[in-house]
């Protein structure tokens, strides 16, 4: 079986920091290999992968802000599809636009949608329903008006989170990029509510956002924020909290980091919004909350939450192996089609 892989490129696959789409990419693309598939991995010149390395752009777009991201996804899009006949299936991690070639080559397309950026896309992925095979990562994302082959969700490397039975940090997390939808002003309302130390890991996206509703409670012991952070901080910041804090404001397709600190034995309380409800099992691995009231009061219950079971539930429904597999099923269930 030989799949053509094609990654987004405005991170490296796999990212130095940010880049959750190259994450995945990258971690489906190493199992698919370990498993004895043949892998063309099509992403950044700089990427790092055991299959087959193919790129027209030396860096992404959000590293190189002298790479024009159209221009360059335009060329990556197309050495792809011009060497379609080459594989048995395109794995289309890249949104919308590589569908607009799906219709010039005789090569099976399955892409992966990680969530609508806006219903305005939803016309691109009508046109091609028909011809083409759409994976969903959540029941939660998918929408009405397509098809879809199967769900599978996101998988992570669980040997680069370590199980932490007894956390030595006494803090609440926040691990996420800044922006209003990921709930950043909520996560600091919850941490000043209970009077608990509160850090906050991720790249800011809304500055404006960040200016308003999080620099102005910024306070050594209490709300500190550490920026981005890499692999080599995020296992122990992760394994250490007492609970992550996810207070998102919109239906989220995957939470890859409530999945991680799950992974370290740490619960999570999330609002109960988009994918929550299939990562959290209420009581179990976390709580779901409604609003900023209901979210206080299950942190001071997280305590009641094994951690054995956080890590007990990513190992069997979350891991890269999972991932592996299902897509595997999906691609030999469209060859047989």
């Amino acid at each position: 079986m030989k799949i053509a892989m094609l990654s987004p490129i405005a991170w490296r696959t796999p990212p130095v920091h940010y880049g959750p789409w190259e994450l995945v990419t990258s971690l489906l693309t190493e199992e698919l290999v370990k498993n004895g598939v043949d892998v063309t991995l099509f992403a950044t010149g700089d990427s790092i992968t055991q299959g087959k390395l193919t790129a027209v752009t030396p860096r992404g777009y959000e590293e190189d802000r002298a790479i024009d991201p159209k221009v360059w996804e335009c060329l990556h899009i197309s050495e792809c599809f011009e060497r379609a006949d080459e594989f048995d299936i395109i794995h289309n991690q890249f949104d919308f636009l590589p569908l607009t070639y799906s219709g010039l080559v005789k090569t099976p397309v399955v892409t992966t949608i990680h969530g609508f950026s806006s219903p305005r896309i939803l016309p691109v992925y009508k046109k091609y329903n028909p011809h083409t095979r759409y994976v969903s990562i959540s029941d939660a994302d998918r929408s009405p008006e397509l098809d879809y082959i199967a769900t599978v969700y996101h998988g992570i490397d669980t040997g680069n989170f370590t199980f932490n039975p007894d956390p030595a940090g006494d803090y609440l997390l926040y691990y996420g990029r800044i922006h209003p939808d990921k709930g950043t002003r909520e996560a600091v309302q919850i941490a000043k509510a209970l009077d608990t130390r509160l850090v906050i890991a991720g790249i800011i996206q809304d500055q404006g956002y960040f200016d308003r509703h999080v620099k102005p409670f910024l306070e050594e012991g209490k709300v500190e924020y550490i920026g981005s952070v890499g692999a080599d901080r995020r296992d122990q910041l992760l394994g250490n909290a007492r609970v992550l804090l996810h207070p998102i404001s919109f239906s989220e397709p995957f939470g890859l980091s409530v999945v991680e600190a799950m992974a370290c034995g740490t619960p999570v309380v999330a609002f109960n919004k988009g994918s929550m409800p299939e990562l959290i099992v209420n009581g179990r691995n976390g709580y779901l909350a409604q609003n900023v009231e209901e979210a206080i009061e299950q942190v001071r219950n997280v305590t009641n939450i094994n951690r054995h079971s956080c890590r007990e539930n990513v190992e069997q429904h979350f891991t890269k192996e999972v991932m592996a597999r299902r897509y595997i099923d999906v691609y030999k269930t469209m060859l047989n089609q």
